[in-house]
């Protein structure tokens, strides 16, 4: 078993739970981090390659982005040890069986997440009566298909650029993981004149410094097409997007994809973590060092998590887009104006803003809760 302890503070964890099944051939876990805020929110993740660190790292950054958003939530998050491409059948029948192991988990509510989608979701409220991103046949409002990340991304984006001397209009993007996070947060920011000059899945990296039409490569993603079999633009490796010269660089994908070892092969003025935990916190530090500003993913990818916290609440789509707006705007300013005032690093803002919430509803709570 993992020493994920190593990383216990006063915040949490406050409960790990290891789910094993051998006659179905499940294996995942659930990290519940802190819920002095209320109920935890955090998405289901499905990959081959999780790990229980992992899991608590996802975890805690919920905790934090639930706070930072002022939402009524702690933070938690589960995965389930498979790969996502499996047969529907089976995926159906690993993501029940692991909602059924967590039935009385109540103070968590379940999201979806890489590997998982809407109609996982509705798997899980059938089994437990609890999860959000559900589909709209069941009241949900499903975040991948709207795109309430992206939407926040674009907010985000309109306040960051003036931290970096930018304007969206004409602002070269390129998107490290051109699913359902990085589909939205370049058709939003195209709404606003940005350009897409490249974009990257699991199969490779397509650039175009003239620019890529989005919603071009959004419907040939949506046949199950890779982006590089695109018949425009330059093929190159999936690592390749680390190099394109652009103005603002968006990791939408796996956690760790910038590290020490290859942060400085960025060529940005601006990053954006449409990601939970893309970056290492000494390539954070090194961009820091550079000048260039990279907002932190609890606070730029919240738009997925107070979409699907307005939806418990019965709220509609449109109710849900105003606050990820609000939010996402003022939450942006206030970081990048700390981070710019105090000549710190935007996480370092970003954390004390969001501990400071966490630790305040943990002086309400009595302990024992949490």
């Amino acid at each position: 078993m993992e020493d994920v302890f190593r990383f216990a503070d006063e915040l949490g964890p406050a409960k790990i739970i290891h789910v094993h099944n051998p006659s179905i051939k499940l294996k995942g876990v659930l990290v519940v981090d802190n819920v002095a805020a209320g109920p935890a929110i955090g998405g289901l993740r499905m990959a081959p390659d999780v790990s229980t660190a992992e899991c608590f790292r996802l975890a805690r950054a919920m905790t934090l982005k639930n706070a930072a958003a002022g939402l009524a939530h702690g933070g938690g998050k589960s995965v389930i040890f498979a790969d996502p491409r499996m047969p529907a059948a089976q995926k159906e029948q690993l993501v029940r069986g692991f909602a059924a192991a967590l039935r009385n988990e109540t103070d968590y509510i379940c999201g979806p997440d890489m590997g998982t989608d809407e109609r996982c979701m509705a798997w899980v409220k059938d089994e437990i009566g609890r999860a959000v991103g559900l589909p709209p046949e069941l009241g949900g409002i499903p975040l991948d298909e709207v795109g309430a990340t992206g939407w926040g991304l674009r907010h985000a984006a309109e306040i960051a650029v003036d931290y970096c001397n930018l304007r969206l209009q004409g602002a070269r993007v390129a998107v490290q993981g051109f699913g359902a996070v990085g589909r939205h947060a370049a058709r939003f920011l195209a709404t606003e004149g940005a350009v897409l000059v490249a974009a990257s899945d699991s199969a490779g990296t397509l650039h175009d410094p003239d620019g890529i039409a989005v919603a071009e490569l959004i419907t040939f993603k949506a046949a199950g097409k890779n982006v590089c079999d695109h018949p425009r633009g330059r093929k190159l490796a999936a690592d390749a997007i680390i190099d394109i010269e652009c103005d603002i660089w968006i990791p939408a994908a796996r956690p760790d994809v910038i590290r020490e070892d290859n942060v400085q092969r960025l060529n940005t003025k601006l990053v954006l973590q449409g990601a939970n935990i893309p970056f290492t916190l000494g390539a954070e530090q090194t961009l820091h060092e550079k000048g260039i500003v990279c907002l932190p993913d609890f606070i730029a990818n919240a738009g997925g998590v107070i979409c699907a916290a307005m939806e418990y609440r019965g709220h509609n789509q449109t109710a849900a887009f105003a606050a990820i707006a609000e939010k996402l705007r003022a939450n942006t300013r206030e970081v990048l104006e700390r981070a710019k005032c105090e000549r710190i690093p935007p996480r370092a803002a970003a954390m004390a803003l969001a501990v400071e919430r966490v630790k305040r509803a943990m002086n309400i709570r009595r302990w024992a809760l949490y």
